[in-house]
């Protein structure tokens, strides 16, 4: 068990600690109106969902905002809010037809018009969206109702690209906001979605309060996932921020708050000794842990660097302090997709195998002339995950002869500061610990953390072309051994490039009362059809 671990447990007897703390305190709620109060992974510090990559944000979004797709429990893409489509049979035209009945959070009809410009700054930002852009001939309103893409080249996985869960997600906004710079954060938060923003009420650090829009008209297909109909059962939902997890476990035990999206591993089994709590896996497709390195600057800019604390990084102790001891959460992963899906592949992953080679690591670092320029490590301490994960590393670097400067901070200011670009000394990073869906690790698709465009990859910024180019096969791949060839092929390079370190494959818990029903896996709260009794 890491300090990390040990620190969080002191306080998970406390009884109540929100009355000591007044964290709950809010504006006071029209008498007899449903309130469901949900205690988010993390502080919603910025709400932009296409400026950054955060899944808090993500998740709050999908309240706010809608999408023209939506993938479901199969990973495949279904109708939102559109009525239907068409793609000519060359495959260069594709048209969409929005469904009747859409109408902004101010009142003003979904026009093709917000669409078009909704897409055309997602695709500024998201991989697929790049790809898209690249190729992109005409992105136009035909009509109010109707949006036409024309391409200069066949993109068949255009549907998942509209509807995948991986960030940045393609939500749709007013055609006045989704025209500011890709590269700035929006100021004003108007969606279609089932929520409605309340601004006035959300203080970063403390809560974020959502409320029921009753115009929204939803599909009338079954919630799963990120598809089918956003019922959404109350009047508000309330995002309580509280970092400490026994805080957090305190206030779910004693009633105060209704859902918790990560209880701590540790606090599992005093959560389950409650008969008015429930707990499950969160996401039965997991996640992978991420080491995510600095390409730009020294010492992370020389693969030979990168490679000394590849050989030396052990996934079993980053686990280990992230999910504990429990073999059933948590399993090696020399890899950069996830476990058990069709394209998982180890090939390539042997410098995360094996004996840990400290002494090796050193050697290499001498050779590659490491002069002891330090680290800046990012690590959150109010997101358990990262916080664990940063503890290892310091510890791991510290070992192999490497200087660590140790910033600790929170979850939203990692979000602000690893989009710097800036030396690591003067306001930027060497490197920062986060996790990837495991749904977004299936495939290229929703894997950001595998490209390696150089100014357009994601933060880090890695630069390979010739890895570029073998995911761009796996998009033309037209059966999967074709598909499973690419990707090991992708898994093999990326591992030689040191893109980025895999800490290992683990599982979470949500936790939640027992008068609340409706809540099931996936990669995403499932806000849709939850009721309070």
């Amino acid at each position: 068990m890491s300090i990390t671990r040990r620190t969080v447990l002191k306080g998970a007897g406390a009884v109540g600690a929100i009355a000591a703390t007044g964290r709950l305190a809010a504006p006071a709620v029209a008498q007899g109106a449903s309130v469901l109060k949900f205690v988010p992974q993390a502080n919603l510090a910025n709400f932009d969902p296409i400026w950054g990559t955060q899944y808090v944000v993500r998740n709050a979004s999908q309240l706010v905002w809608d999408t023209l797709y939506g993938v479901d429990d199969k990973l495949q893409p279904q109708r939102q809010m559109v009525e239907g489509e068409e793609v000519s049979s060359d495959g260069l035209t594709w048209t969409f037809k929005l469904r009747p009945g859409l109408k902004f959070h101010d009142g003003e009809p979904v026009l093709a018009k917000d669409v078009v410009a909704s897409l055309t700054r997602w695709s500024a930002r998201d991989p697929m969206g790049l790809m898209i852009k690249a190729i992109q001939k005409d992105l136009v309103a035909v009509d109010d109702k109707t949006v036409k893409w024309v391409l200069s080249r066949p993109y068949p996985k255009m549907l998942l690209a509209l509807g995948k869960a991986g960030t940045p997600v393609a939500f749709i906004m007013p055609e006045r906001i989704a025209k500011t710079d890709p590269f700035k954060q929006i100021e004003e938060y108007v969606g279609s979605g089932p929520m409605k923003f309340a601004r006035s009420e959300w203080k970063p650090g403390a809560i974020a309060v959502f409320e029921k829009f009753k115009d929204y008209v939803p599909r009338s297909e079954a919630p799963m996932w990120l598809s089918g109909g956003k019922v959404v059962n109350f009047d508000r939902i309330e995002w309580i921020i509280m970092p400490d997890p026994a805080t957090a476990s305190a206030a779910l035990q004693n009633g105060e708050i209704d859902w918790w999206e990560t209880p701590l591993s540790d606090l599992v089994p005093v959560l389950k000794k409650n008969r008015n709590i429930k707990l499950d896996i969160a996401d039965p497709l997991g996640n992978v842990g991420s080491f995510r390195l600095n390409h730009l600057y020294p010492p992370f800019n020389d693969v030979k660097i990168r490679r000394a604390v590849q050989m030396a990084l052990s996934q079993e102790d980053y686990m280990r302090a992230v999910v504990g001891d429990d073999t059933n959460l948590w399993k090696p992963c020399p890899s950069f997709f996830t476990p058990g899906t069709p394209l998982y592949t180890e090939v390539g992953g042997e410098p995360l195998k094996g004996k840990r080679d400290i002494e090796a690591a050193k050697k290499l670092l001498s050779e590659a002339g490491y002069a002891g320029q330090p680290v800046t490590c990012l690590v959150a301490q109010d997101q358990p995950i990262t916080k664990a994960q940063g503890e290892i590393t310091a510890d791991l670097l510290k070992k192999i002869g490497m200087t660590v400067d140790f910033v600790a901070t929170d979850w939203g200011t990692v979000g602000q500061r690893r989009a710097s670009k800036n030396e690591p000394g003067k306001g930027g990073w060497g490197m920062f610990h986060t996790w990837h869906a495991g749904s977004d690790c299936v495939s290229p698709v929703g894997n950001i953390g595998i490209r390696t465009g150089g100014e357009k990859a994601w933060f880090g910024w890695p630069d390979n072309p010739a890895i570029e180019e073998e995911i761009a096969k796996w998009y033309d791949a037209k059966t999967l051994d074709e598909e499973k060839a690419i990707i090991a092929n992708v898994n093999k390079m990326g591992m030689e490039h040191v893109t980025y370190l895999p800490t290992g494959f683990f599982l979470t818990y949500q936790a939640w009362r027992s008068n609340v029903s409706g809540i099931v896996g996936g990669p995403t709260p499932s806000f849709f059809g939850a009721k309070k009794a």
